[in-house]
């Protein structure tokens, strides 16, 4: 399923990750998903802190490694999501965590 990283509900901008791992990882072909009230008409993208393209489409397939935002006009910038190209990766659930939750790591080669 699709995990928000940021709380459900929130009137923000949300960037969705699958598979739900965090850090994702560019060898599971990673898809984002941006989330919002805002304007659904339009999806900015941003790699790197530089804008990257403008759709309309709000969801597409990872295919380099960087870090991404989607900007909602409406709801703002979402939070970051770190695609790596490492060889070695732990993983956590893309989801919000809070202290004296049980979590299943990932150690991912």
């Amino acid at each position: 399923g699709w995990c928000p990283l940021s709380p459900t509900g929130a009137q923000t901008t949300q960037l969705l990750v699958e598979p739900p791992w965090t850090p994702a990882v560019l060898w599971d072909r990673v898809t984002l998903t941006c989330q919002g009230s805002g304007t659904a008409s339009v999806t900015i993208w941003y790699k790197d802190g530089q804008h990257w393209w403008q759709e309309r489409r709000d969801q597409f397939v990872v295919t380099k490694s960087g870090t991404h935002q989607c900007d909602r006009p409406g709801t703002g910038l979402s939070p970051n999501m770190s695609v790596l190209n490492d060889q070695l990766v732990l993983q956590v659930p893309a989801r919000a965590l809070l202290e004296g939750d049980t979590v299943t790591l990932h150690c991912r080669v």
